[in-house]
């Protein structure tokens, strides 16, 4: 084997760390499935994903020398690239799932099923990692439901909780129908353009008429195909009009899982989107401007995410429904991008921006749905006015959930402040005030539900009625770990930008 195939191999080293981890925990628990203790369950599963997120930050980094600076490996008849994009998701993937993996050993540790529990989390990250380095059609579906399977089982993982029972089969369900209809959608764009490989459909789309068919014959076939693919995607970010699964899985799935699938898995749909929108569908193809469809996505879904956020009293459902909103926030990635023969810095740097809001978005929402589960274990209640006074009770805590809360809502100088600035200028920059314009009024009404938790956590009064038992080893410290994780995205924000841009910019054909 030749050394430029070890490099090659090399770059789908982060994906490998999650899946091998994956495999020794379920190896350990059918050695000893009676005695396997839950600290090396979660010891070694959290070291699996440190060595993900280390490989990954040092092959994006330049490690291994297989991705110059902008520059790509493509394995498997290029089936995968591995590029600088599908290393900074991958970074994106590692780094939270190592913060739910690490809050999940109290919540799960007097929980039957352990192993699998945690096997489970590490191949649905598995999946994501591959959705973000597909460079097929093919992959890209099999890479989904990698992700996707394991997810449904992790959101029904209470068995004798009903909540999580149904959220789990409406989860399954409206999964089933949506990975039905993006199998469609790419069958239709094999029937018009011959291949499966995202640079070979663009040339298809780009050069119709020498098809069979020719230009009238597939125009049609390929126009309805991207729409059921963008259907497909909808469905993973939590966007409209597959939005609705999100409030009951979120509520029912287990609160470490709930903030799992809100960042990491929402976060692997964008990358999805990005790379096959971008590199597969050119806008000056057979006429077809999705450019309008997600610029009616991000508006709908932000305005219908935040709109029904305001009206919950659940603090679970009321961060669903705000990660529907956030979904629209990124979706102006792609509603704003110019690519293909209208190629343009501006392309890059709107995409580059959404994909570092994603990033910060990783850690500040992960860590709000920790608190949630650290509230559960407390036994405080699901509503606002549960919360009340527990910031003189546990200070440290709410203190990280208020930077959570602030940083969602965009106030400075957090790290949600900095994502969005970049992101409402880059849609100006690329011509497009009036997606900035909707973004940064949600952002305004999104200060209004997510200050009722900070209004409850110190200004309202406890009623005394709630004791907090203990303090849960593993949450606490994902909390406080999320907290300042999203406070040094602010002195490092100018790199991680700087990165999600240059990468994003290498997108660009």
């Amino acid at each position: 084997m030749s050394s430029h195939v070890l490099a090659d191999w090399l770059g789908l080293a982060p994906a490998f760390a999650l899946a091998l981890t994956g495999l020794v925990l379920f190896l350990l628990d059918i050695v000893n499935p009676e005695d396997a203790s839950p600290t090396a369950l979660a010891g070694v599963s959290v070291v699996g994903t440190l060595s993900a997120l280390g490989l990954s930050g040092w092959l994006l980094a330049g490690g291994g020398g297989i991705v110059a600076e902008g520059g790509s490996v493509t394995l498997y008849g290029e089936a995968l690239v591995v590029d600088g994009m599908a290393l900074f998701f991958q970074a994106l993937f590692a780094a939270v799932t190592g913060l739910v993996l690490i809050a999940s050993y109290d919540y799960v540790r007097d929980r039957p099923y352990n192993a699998e529990y945690y096997s489970l989390v590490l191949f649905a990250a598995t999946g994501m990692a591959l959705m973000a380095a597909a460079n097929s059609l093919a992959t890209a579906f099999v890479a989904l439901e990698l992700a996707s399977l394991p997810s449904y089982a992790l959101v029904g993982y209470l068995k004798t909780n009903e909540g999580s029972v149904e959220g789990g089969l409406k989860y399954f369900l409206v999964g089933a129908l949506s990975s039905a209809v993006f199998a469609f959608g790419l069958s239709l764009l094999y029937g018009a353009t011959g291949s499966l490989i995202l640079s070979d459909v663009a040339a298809g789309l780009r050069e119709p008429a020498a098809l069979v068919g020719g230009a009238d014959g597939v125009a049609g076939i390929a126009a309805v195909g991207v729409l059921m693919v963008a259907g497909g995607v909808a469905f993973k970010t939590a966007s409209v009009p597959f939005q609705f699964w999100a409030p009951e899985a979120y509520e029912g799935a287990p609160a470490p899982i709930s903030g799992f699938l809100s960042s990491a898995s929402k976060a692997a749909g964008f990358a999805l989107a990005f790379r096959v929108f971008t590199v597969g569908f050119p806008l000056d193809g057979v006429g077809i401007d999705w450019m309008l469809l997600f610029q009616v996505l991000a508006v709908v879904t932000m305005t219908l995410g935040n709109f029904a956020a305001a009206t919950q009293e659940n603090v679970k459902r009321m961060l669903a429904y705000s990660s529907v909103g956030h979904a629209g926030y990124a979706l102006i990635g792609l509603a704003a991008w110019s690519g293909g023969s209208l190629a343009t810095v501006e392309s890059g740097s709107v995409l580059g921006a959404s994909m570092a809001h994603l990033m910060v978005y990783g850690f500040m929402n992960t860590g709000a749905f920790l608190f949630v589960a650290l509230a559960e274990e407390w036994g405080v209640g699901k509503t606002f006015a549960d919360y009340a006074g527990l910031g003189k009770q546990v200070p440290i805590a709410a203190v990280a959930m208020t930077v959570f809360m602030f940083s969602l809502a965009g106030l400075p100088p957090f790290g949600g402040f900095f994502s969005k600035y970049f992101l409402f200028a880059g849609a100006i920059s690329a011509g497009y005030w009036w997606l900035a314009a909707v973004g940064a009024a949600n952002s305004a009404l999104s200060l209004f539900y997510y200050s009722r938790v900070v209004k409850a956590l110190w200004i309202e009064e406890s009623d005394g009625t709630t004791e907090l038992a203990g303090t849960p080893t593993g949450l606490y410290a994902a909390v406080v770990v999320a907290a300042v994780g999203t406070l040094l995205l602010l002195p490092g924000f100018a790199p991680v930008i700087e990165t999600a841009q240059a990468t994003a910019a290498g997108l660009v054909p």
